[in-house]
């Protein structure tokens, strides 16, 4: 099959360190080839692949101190995926909504969209009722609840390389943290956790310019304490070793995460997860079998006190049998072959009339908790990995 994969451009595939979405394309990607199909892959000329790069730009936008607006290059690569688009069976884009105009036009040529980000935004409910036939994949169950309306036409659970992150069966010493500095990751409560544990904690996190005033406000002054080791952002070379070396991973998320793709690299390791309920915590953790699920801090700490009753091998198995890249792209050549065999094509439904601004949007709604809904294009609003991903205030 001649599979097109439409990468954001903020990391380059893989990225060098921090990266979500970006890192799954290329999982999904070099799988993909190694099974035998033509696979192109549109994303930065920094990205290293099997497939045929097509490079639609120099570096990783979060690297490019020289690009001032990121939306132009996104722009420019739909516009050279658009006029490519009859050279593949399928296009697969992983840019949120960007594409959504043009992938409406794109006669006779089969395409699915997987949306990483959050959903719970209401700017989104008008987009994807006004886009109702764009075949549409969620990355958990959870993820796709706010947007019923849309076009799911399946849900694809994130896999990695089983040979990516090598099984320590020995517990370590300390908590670990992996991730991003922000509010909705909760690394607050991670250090509240470790304190009241009298553990160590690692603190592994990239901080973005949108999270530097958090950052400085709220986390800096409290890593002064001896259990508290900020290390800051880290590179794939270097997870192994961290999450290998840890007694648990700490998720305290207070946010709906799509998914947490740093749950199944702490399973790939052996690593059990103390996970606050929410998102798609439910469908990657197993209570007592490769982790506990807590809705508090009172009940994490107690998770942790109790986390050497799960066993190791267990959590590897778990992700052996979930988690890897091969069943990820085995359900993503479902869907394509569904997609493109379906007995109706993907016509465009009748648009719904869009409501009033005052009507669909209250006053004073951006300013709750519900995130501020932006994509952040110019340098220094936005430098995520997760596209459209929706960040709290």
């Amino acid at each position: 099959m001649r599979i097109a994969q439409v990468a954001p451009l903020f990391e380059s595939v893989p990225p060098k360190l921090y990266g979500g979405t970006e890192r799954v394309v290329s999982y999904l990607t070099e799988e993909l080839v190694r099974l035998g199909h033509d696979v192109t892959l549109f994303a930065t000329a920094d990205s290293c692949t099997s497939a045929r790069l097509v490079p639609v730009w120099p570096q990783a936008l979060r690297l490019d101190e020289t690009c001032a607006d990121q939306l132009a290059p996104h722009v420019l690569m739909i516009e050279l995926v658009a006029r490519l688009a009859d050279q593949f069976d399928i296009i697969h884009f992983h840019v949120a909504q960007l594409h959504l105009p043009v992938a409406r036009r794109l006669r006779g040529v089969a395409h699915v969209t997987t949306l990483h980000g959050r959903l719970d935004l209401l700017e989104l409910v008008p987009l994807f009722d006004e886009f109702s036939e764009i075949p549409v994949v969620s990355i958990s169950d959870a993820q796709r609840l706010p947007l019923p309306r849309a076009a799911w036409v399946g849900t694809v659970h994130h896999g990695l390389p089983p040979d990516l992150l090598p099984f320590s069966p020995t517990p370590g010493d300390y908590l670990a943290f992996l991730g991003r500095v922000s509010p909705e990751k909760g690394v607050g409560r991670a250090i509240a956790i470790a304190k009241a544990c009298g553990m160590p904690l690692r603190i592994a996190a990239k901080v973005d310019p949108a999270d530097r005033v958090y950052f400085e406000t709220e986390i800096r002054p409290r890593l002064d304490d001896p259990l508290v080791e900020f290390i800051g952002e880290i590179g794939e070379d270097e997870k192994g070793r961290f999450l290998g070396g840890a007694r648990a991973l700490l998720f305290p998320i207070d946010w709906p995460e799509p998914f947490g793709v740093v749950m199944i690299e702490a399973l790939a390791c052996g690593l059990p997860v103390v996970a606050f309920e929410g998102g798609s915590v439910r469908e990657v953790i197993s209570d007592g079998v490769n982790g506990l699920v807590v809705r508090s801090l009172e009940e994490a700490v107690q998770a942790v006190r109790r986390i050497d009753s799960i066993d190791r091998r267990a959590c590897r198995a778990e992700f052996e049998r979930r988690f890897t890249a091969s069943r990820m792209a085995a359900d993503y050549l479902a869907v394509y072959r569904a997609v493109r065999a379906a007995s109706t094509p993907w016509l465009r439904r009748p648009a719904l009339v869009p409501p009033a601004v005052e009507e669909a949007v209250p006053a004073g709604e951006y300013s709750g908790s519900r995130g501020n809904g932006r994509t952040g294009f110019t340098r220094g609003e936005r430098e995520s990995s997760d596209f459209g991903e929706g960040r709290h205030p």
